[in-house]
């Protein structure tokens, strides 16, 4: 195998194999007619436009009756992740990639579960029959689709985390998760607790 196959396979993968929906954040993605290789279709996320014009700061009250330990308001629409504290000492306000359909949006209450700091990754028996050329288990590292901290949410497969692949925050690129920059999901694990209330609108 040539070094570009590998090198395009490589990035095809990282950019792509995140959490959740089935297991994964992927972009959309079309197998060329002559060589098989999976490569980026030319409207998939990598030429979508970013949402900014969203990007405003929210009040909690219509959304949680309450902050016990903490709340996270994550809107689709404009592609925002939103955390209070409990005691209202903190609101943090994040840019966020955000599932690529309505068919792979989950919305609704969840919460916090698990944190973990350097996550694995391993996809699941789905995607592994449909993408049989992806490793059963990434360490982690700087080649984890998970990025460099995740919070495990109640619903299976759901997560909020990092990405290495700074171009889909902003846009649409996911099978259901919910990404940030590594900087910010640095921070926000900081802030977040086992117990801390999430919903997705």
């Amino acid at each position: 195998m040539s070094s570009k196959r590998t090198t395009f396979d490589r990035r095809t993968f990282l950019g792509g194999a995140a959490c959740l929906g089935a297991g994964l954040a992927l972009p959309a993605q079309a197998q060329t007619p002559d060589a098989g290789v999976v490569q980026y279709e030319t409207d998939g996320y990598t030429n979508q436009r970013r949402n900014i014009s969203g990007f405003l700061n929210r009040e909690w009250q219509p959304y949680f009756s309450n902050l016990r330990n903490g709340a996270i308001l994550v809107d689709t629409g404009s592609r925002a992740l939103h955390y209070w504290s409990e005691d209202q000492s903190i609101y943090r306000l994040y840019p966020t990639s955000v599932p690529v359909s309505e068919e792979l949006t989950r919305r609704g209450r969840t919460e916090v579960i698990r944190k973990v700091e350097g996550p694995s990754w391993a996809p699941t028996p789905s995607m592994k029959k449909r993408n049989p050329e992806w490793p059963d288990f990434v360490p982690p590292g700087p080649d984890n689709p998970l990025g460099t901290h995740a919070l495990y949410l109640s619903w299976k497969y759901y997560r909020i985390h990092g990405t290495h692949d700074t171009r889909k925050i902003g846009r649409k690129s996911s099978n259901g998760c919910i990404g940030l920059y590594n900087e910010h999901i640095q921070e926000l694990f900081g802030y977040a607790k086992i117990g801390t209330q999430v919903l997705l609108i």
